[in-house]
């Protein structure tokens, strides 16, 4: 399945090491699992020698970590390659050498290409390759030119190091660990199997030693991270097969761990197991990311997702029952090859009836490789446009209007970062919801109670109870 929902920018990630003085700055593209792997990127390359910077220009290594969901992902890669190159003639010219290398979902995708059309660029590294890009810079300085984008056959997780503890708590008190990666699904817009390959599920104990040393280094909430998370599954301690629901129940019980939360998940992997454990874990937060993609039964089976509305509609019925103040979020994709007006409606009911606290939305655009991109009755541009406007209003509406069933709560708020104005901090609700009060900075990591008091566009405001 696809990760629309996190498409924006994330932030840059920093290796943070002081052996010499070699720097690397890391650009992230994309969903939650590319910032995993920048952190782990920079992890491996703190072992190499690189320190940080935040400034592109003083860097000796430039890594771009690309998605390749959005439309014309791949010239943007390669537009940001040309002003790179720009900056590594100038640097040159100056005495100083600079390397660039491309990782993640758009080196997968266009390998020796980008060589061939950036000349600049050191290196290409595929997301279950970057394990490998140390030895590939290696490589690189010696005057080869790299493309290892061939699916691993090693586990590439047991090849990384962690960060030592200082360094996992300077990133802060909430991380991200990817339990499984791929898919099978093969959902007909979607180039996540063809980029990130077949499902794949990390071990237990590998798992839990991880999340044991980011407890240790001060985070306070792990999120599982998989392109289709909740088809997570492998041995238990007792050799029995365990599903995503049997870890989640694990890791409760590592002390020190305060919140679990996991993303994304596909409808057909909601198992008795997974649903039981929301009702069961106050460490695992009511919230719950479930993309449809469309409202039309028509649409899904064209978009193979091998589910229904009606079962879609049961399975939010079901959660509900077990977790009774879950949030739910959504994705849905408009234009699909031959959507109608009344396949359009269609998603707009099924909108109004799940009610979503928050939810992304996107106009549909072809990827070269993929079945959709092959079907005739391609929606026009300006319809898909136009519905995509109407959708947006509906679901911002929705998203407004649970912020404001929230105001007069008392809730749990971890407390992550400084705000914008000072004596300020910003911490997220149960809900994944932003809210801003006024603390100090010495409680960042801490978890406190407050009482929302109102909502802005993004946000929301609380006093400490």
């Amino acid at each position: 399945m696809t990760q629309e929902s996190a498409v924006l920018d994330a932030p840059d990630t920093v290796v943070r090491d002081g052996s010499n003085t070699r720097k690397v700055f890391i650009k992230t593209y994309g969903c939650q699992m590319n910032v995993y792997d920048s952190t782990r990127m920079s992890d491996a390359l703190a072992k190499d020698g690189y320190e940080p910077t935040e400034d592109m220009e003083e860097a000796d290594l430039v890594l771009l970590n690309t998605c390749h969901i959005r439309e014309k992902a791949a010239e943007k890669v390669y537009s940001a390659l040309g002003r790179l190159r720009d900056m590594k003639k100038r640097k040159a010219a100056d005495g100083r050498a600079m390397m660039i290398g491309v990782t993640g979902c758009v080196a997968q995708a266009e390998g020796e290409e980008i060589l061939r059309r950036a000349p600049a660029v050191d290196v290409v590294i595929g997301p279950q390759t970057y394990h490998r890009l140390p030895h590939a810079l290696r490589r690189a300085k010696e005057g080869q030119r790299v493309v290892d984008t061939e699916y691993a056959l090693e586990d590439k997780f047991e090849h990384l190091p962690i960060a030592e503890k200082g360094k996992i708590r300077s990133r802060g008190v909430t991380a991200f660990l990817t339990v499984q990666e791929g898919c099978d699904k093969f959902c007909t817009f979607c180039v996540v199997p063809y980029t990130r390959g077949s499902e794949v599920s990390r071990p237990v104990q590998q798992i839990v030693e991880e999340a044991e040393k980011l407890v240790d280094g001060g985070v306070r909430e792990i999120t599982l991270l998989g392109q289709n998370v909740n088809a997570w599954h492998g041995a238990g301690p007792n050799g029995q097969a365990w599903s995503l629901g049997d870890l989640l129940y694990r890791l409760a019980e590592i002390p020190g761990l305060a919140r679990l939360r996991y993303t994304t998940s596909h409808p057909r992997d909601m198992d008795d197991r997974l649903i039981g454990a929301h009702s069961d874990l106050r460490k695992l937060m009511p919230y719950l990311h479930l993309p449809v993609q469309s409202g039309s039964n028509r649409i899904l089976k064209a978009m193979n997702r091998r589910h229904t509305t009606a079962e879609y509609l049961a399975l939010i019925d079901k959660i509900r029952s077990a977790r009774p103040d879950i949030a739910l979020s959504g994705d849905f994709i408009v234009g699909f090859p031959g959507e109608t007006e009344e396949d359009f409606a269609d998603t707009l009911k099924l909108v109004e009836d799940v009610r979503y606290a928050q939810a992304f939305s996107f106009k549909y655009s072809t990827r070269p490789g993929t079945p959709g991109a092959e079907l005739k009755d391609q929606v026009p541009e300006e319809i898909k446009a136009d519905r995509l406007e109407r959708l947006q209003a509906l679901l911002l509406k929705q998203q407004q209007e649970f912020a404001e069933a929230c105001v007069g709560k008392v809730i749990d708020l971890l407390l992550e970062k400084p705000g914008r104005m000072p004596g300020q901090l910003i911490g997220r609700s149960p809900w994944l919801q932003s809210v801003n009060v006024d603390a100090k900075a010495s409680q960042i990591g801490d978890i406190i109670n407050v009482r929302i008091t109102g909502t802005s566009t993004n946000s929301l405001f609380a006093d400490v109870v």
